[in-house]
Parts: C-alpha cells; sequence; structure tokens
C-alpha cells in the first residue's frame, strides 16, 4: 500500500538528518571545499596574472582567458553558490566572505540572493515567479510563455545565447532586476534599502570592469582590442557553461511547468522540486567536482544547506524514499544525453509541442 505523499518530505529529511548524525560530519563543507576554492580561483586568476605581465603574444592571451571563463563559472558553480545558500561552512563569516566572490565574477550578490534563493528555489519552473524562465528577447524557455516566429529556431540559436549570459548579467541584468525588486517591495523585505543597493551595484559594477579591461590596458601594453576581444571571450565560455548546467537541471524532458489555480500550486514544496528537477551524469566524479555538485539538482533543491561534498551520499536515501512514497525520481545517466533531452525541449517549447 502506498504511503501518504505528506509524510514524503518529514520522513526523508529525518533519514538524511540521520545519515549525518551516524557519521557525525557536519552538513557544510570540510577540507575539500578549501581545496577546490584555491583550484578554482587559481583556474581563474593565475591566467588574469599572466595577462598582466604581458609576457605572451597578444593571441596567445585568448587562451588565458578561456582559462579564467571556466575559472570564473567554477568559482560560481562551486564556491559562491553553496556559500550563498550558507553551505560551505558552518561559520556565517566564512559564508558571508566567500559569498562575495560573486562581485569578482561581475555579479551583485544582494539581487542574486533574491533571484535563485527565494524566487528559483521556491517557485521552481514555474512562468511568472521563477525568473529562469522568464520571457527572454528570442527565447521561450516555458511552455506557458510568449510564442514568437523566431522561437521555432531556438534550438538552432539557443546555445549561442547561452553564452552571452554572465556578459549581460555584468551589464544589465542586475540593474533591471533590482529596479524590479525596488518596485515590488522585495528589496525591503530582504533587508536593503533601494538608494543603498543601487549604490552599491554601481560601485561593485565600475569596480570589476576597472579591475578585469582596465589593469589589462594599463599594464600589459595589449591593445584595447585584444583585450575587450578576450573580455568577450571569457564571459561567451563561462556564459556557456554555467547557463547549460541550470539548464539542464529543469529544462529537459518530463519536467512539470505547472501553474498556480487560484494562487495554488497542487503539490507541496518537496513533492513540487522532484517534479521539476532533474539530475544527471551522477556518477561522472570530475563533472561533479567541477560543477559544484549542479548536476545533483534534486538533492540540492531539497536540501539547499547541505554542502555539495555529500550529494553524493544523500542522493540514494532522497531516490529510495521518492520511489517508496511512488514519487518519480528524474535522471539522466549522462551529461550528453541531458544536453540532448535540453535540446528537445528547446524546439519543442519554440513550437509549443511542449505539454504543459
Amino acid at each position: 500500500m502506498e504511503r501518504p505523499k505528506t509524510d514524503f518530505f518529514n520522513v526523508l529529511r529525518s533519514r538524511v538528518n540521520e545519515y549525518f548524525d551516524q557519521h557525525r560530519i557536519e552538513r557544510t563543507g570540510d577540507y575539500r571545499m578549501v581545496m577546490k576554492s584555491v583550484a578554482m580561483f587559481t583556474l581563474y586568476l593565475a591566467p588574469f596574472a599572466v595577462i598582466l605581465t604581458g609576457v605572451l603574444p597578444a593571441w596567445a592571451t585568448l587562451l588565458c582567458w578561456v582559462l579564467m571563463g571556466l575559472g570564473m563559472a567554477g568559482v560560481g558553480m562551486s564556491v559562491m553558490h553553496d556559500a550563498n545558500h550558507g553551505a560551505y561552512s558552518r561559520y556565517p563569516w566564512i559564508n558571508n566572505l566567500m559569498g562575495r566572490t560573486i562581485y569578482l565574477l561581475g555579479g551583485s550578490r544582494f539581487t542574486w540572493k533574491i533571484q535563485h534563493n527565494i524566487l528559483h528555489h521556491t517557485y521552481t519552473n514555474i512562468y511568472g515567479l521563477d525568473e529562469d524562465i522568464h520571457d527572454k528577447p528570442i527565447l521561450r524557455l516555458s511552455p506557458h510563455g510568449r510564442l514568437g516566429f523566431l522561437h521555432r529556431y531556438q534550438h538552432v540559436y539557443g546555445f549561442l545565447l547561452y553564452g552571452l549570459a554572465t556578459l549581460g548579467w555584468t551589464i544589465n541584468k542586475d540593474f533591471k532586476q533590482l529596479i524590479r525588486y525596488n518596485k515590488v517591495g522585495l528589496t525591503v523585505s530582504s533587508g536593503g534599502d533601494p538608494t543603498i543597493e543601487m549604490i552599491k551595484l554601481i560601485a561593485s559594477k565600475a569596480g570589476y570592469y576597472l579591475v578585469l579591461m582596465g589593469l589589462p590596458l594599463w599594464l600589459s601594453g595589449y591593445s584595447f582590442g585584444w583585450i575587450l576581444l578576450g573580455f568577450l571571450i571569457m564571459h561567451f565560455t563561462s556564459g556557456l557553461v554555467l547557463t547549460t548546467i541550470f539548464q539542464l537541471a529543469h529544462l529537459v524532458e518530463d519536467m512539470d511547468h505547472p501553474q498556480p489555480e487560484d494562487g495554488v500550486i497542487a503539490n507541496g514544496w518537496a513533492i513540487h522540486q522532484l517534479q521539476t528537477t532533474s539530475n544527471f551524469a551522477r556518477k561522472n566524479k570530475i563533472l561533479s567536482w567541477y560543477v559544484g555538485g549542479l548536476n545533483y539538482q534534486i538533492e540540492h533543491h531539497l536540501f539547499h544547506n547541505i554542502c555539495h561534498i555529500h550529494y553524493d551520499k544523500i542522493a540514494p536515501i532522497v531516490r529510495d524514499t521518492a520511489r517508496e512514497y511512488g514519487i518519480e525520481y528524474h535522471e539522466m545517466e549522462t551529461f550528453w544525453q541531458a544536453v540532448g533531452s535540453h535540446w528537445r525541449v528547446l524546439r519543442q517549447i519554440g513550437q509549443n509541442s511542449l505539454a504543459a
């Protein structure tokens, strides 16, 4: 006899807590997070230091910018992300410090936490509330979104646009978000002052561009054109990596895109997360290490305050408990299977053929 689904999350949470209690380990990070942070920051900053020396031919610096893009994505996924969920360390000051590494990536910690921690994690795949699936100028990421002529080709050009994601983030996305949050009261309800947050945002953007473009122009001797080209290559690399990884978690086949009826979603929060989230390539240890466990999105969405270094251990608990309650646990064996599934969903949504 199938157990009542209303008990699911309480039972799951007690089993996960039991795992940590039995093994006497913290739910947050440990020395592995320190080692990973060193590796990711080295990948991001060491090539930048080489660029500043000006010792390489201009064309060779482009490889450095590519490495910086990979490092930028790595810092975002493996360091900043856990920290801003309070999962990097058991010490709040360390989480605050590492969470602020988002400024080194050109982003805003304040708007990111509202958009990701509050809106995305609460309203996953709900059109109009989850900003990850908001309508983009020529991308339709929800079957409930506005359908345009170009959308039928989005599976052709979609991944190219993903490469523009972090560049747009540094230029205008944070400003648009903060203005919107100010208007609807999210800034104040999240503990911020609209004026102060805007000043901080402008200052952080100015500092980012002064360092990432101003320092090479001042110290390296390379022309503005080469520096600008490298900067754009860095952002294309990081944008492509980051956006693809996040899309593989929620915009693949068999994911629900529920719409509230009278402001209410049919299922409880935990079941909703399982119906809108998918894992991929869990056995790929190198990928799992680099993407900060974001291929374990089910575990992350259910337990975002647990550091990603533990996801591989709690995943079997989540999977078995879900099956026990008759709840489907979505996962794909490989990265490329997930990419293929996402490509098909892009095509289906662009042709309005994906069932909501």
